[in-house]
């Protein structure tokens, strides 16, 4: 059985726990958090359109080297592969546009209805 005297022990050493953890806690540095998903966007979009350059340039060379065509459908390609990477990036952008003005109108609904109750 438990011994009643053992409840302020335990309640103490689950404090200097938690002291603890928060002072071991990860601190983000450098920004907040909003500053971090907006550098994550922006690197996602120049990643969606480095690999779309890189995707043409790759199939137009392969191309020309298979019809010995040279520099026809690398230019093509590479320009085809481009124009597919900024259709990709517009698309991302009005993705994550659509998200924050979700976000907005949920926020909006919540203090209408945080307004109404008081």
């Amino acid at each position: 059985m438990a011994d009643p005297g053992n409840g302020d022990e335990l309640r103490r050493l689950q404090e200097r726990i938690d002291r603890a953890r928060a002072a071991h806690a990860p601190q983000v540095q450098g920004g907040t958090s909003a500053q971090i998903g907006q550098a994550h966007a922006a690197w996602r979009m120049v990643i969606e359109l480095v690999t779309g350059l890189v995707m043409g340039f790759a199939m137009g060379y392969g191309l020309d080297a298979l019809f010995g065509t040279r520099p026809v459908f690398l230019v093509v390609m590479t320009l085809l592969g481009f124009a597919a990477g900024i259709n990709v990036m517009l698309r991302t952008a009005a993705e994550m546009t659509a998200k924050q003005n979700r976000d907005a109108a949920e926020a909006d609904a919540r203090s209408e209805g945080d307004e109404g109750r008081g």
